[in-house]
């Protein structure tokens, strides 16, 4: 078996069907968020958070449960630290008395146990974080956009561009789709994807720009094989590792985070095709050619022409 640095794969071969399934995914992605909506978690839509104590591990199952069927709407439920610290989120109005009926029901079946605080977030302040998460997000795409632009030339900025929305989209999508808890801790996995996949596209723009310079052919799809085969035992050596940690996290990490390892899972997965299939084949549809990284002869003499 050839060791991946001397793997000659022809991905631009198989741009077309790629593109296809980029937008397939991205056809159900929007399709979820528009029509099945995300399941925003208690930091974007408010109301109670209940913190208990057991004297013994529960099942959470259990306990979600066992509110929802005694009318509590949007219960979640979460270990918190220790395996007997049970954090329950309800969205719905705060009330004084809340935390005590909850301690009721939960004592209802002879389990021990004490609550440790109720609290109330209110929607103003989940408004406010909505807001400003979601700028923050197009500030971060905007600043992306003319980073590479700069560093590299503007197409290579609209393919970077366009694969940080795919990637965006379709972890949001999946959220969506599935129903999953979308919380501020998520939002952070975004944004870490985001951070990532540009990341990765730098890395397979810079190894493009330099083999366009260095290649004495100007078969475009056959450079950019050349220049992902090169970067490609890097791109799954990083994706590989990380994966492994994010594993131990979602299996390992409890119910906290556990949407967090999720969106950092898929996002990781997608920003690396992404990487290859969005942000680098993008290029040849965006005709990107050798004259818009390197000044061709007649260019460079005018400009030494001007020269005093």
């Amino acid at each position: 078996m050839k060791p991946l640095s001397q793997l000659r794969i022809d991905f631009m071969g198989r741009r077309n069907l790629a593109f296809i399934v980029s937008a397939l995914m991205l056809i159900i992605s929007i399709g979820a968020i528009i029509f099945q909506q995300l399941n925003l978690g208690l930091d974007f839509t408010g109301g109670t958070l209940v913190e208990v104590r057991y004297g013994a591990v529960p099942s959470l199952d259990a306990i979600r449960q066992l509110l929802e069927d005694s009318g509590f709407q949007g219960v979640s439920v979460q270990t918190f630290g220790a395996s007997t610290e049970i954090l329950i989120r309800i969205q719905q109005a705060f009330d004084a008395d809340v935390g005590n009926d909850v301690v009721s029901l939960l004592r209802a079946n002879g389990d021990s146990v004490n609550l440790v605080r109720a609290e109330f977030v209110g929607a103003q302040v989940g408004d406010q974080l909505r807001d400003q998460s979601g700028l923050g997000l197009l500030v971060a795409l905007g600043v992306v956009m003319l980073y590479v632009a700069f560093r590299f030339q503007y197409k290579f900025a609209l393919g970077a561009l366009l694969a940080l929305l795919h990637d965006v989209i379709i972890v949001v999508g999946v959220f969506a789709l599935f129903k999953l808890e979308f919380d501020l801790t998520v939002l952070a996995a975004i944004l870490a994807v985001i951070g990532y996949s540009l990341n990765d596209t730098i890395v397979v723009y810079d190894r493009i720009r330099e083999t366009i310079r260095t290649s004495r052919i100007d078969d475009m799809p056959q450079i950019f094989n050349e220049a992902i085969n090169a970067t490609l035992s890097r791109t799954l050596a990083t994706s590989g590792t990380t994966v492994l940690v994010l594993l131990a996290l979602l299996l390992l990490g409890g119910d906290m985070i556990e949407n967090f390892a999720i969106a950092l899972l898929i996002g990781i997965v997608v920003g690396t095709f992404s990487s290859i299939y969005i942000s680098g084949a993008l290029l040849i549809p965006l005709k990107l050619s050798r004259e818009d990284l390197i000044p061709t002869k007649k260019e460079t003499d005018e400009e030494e022409e001007e020269l005093p």
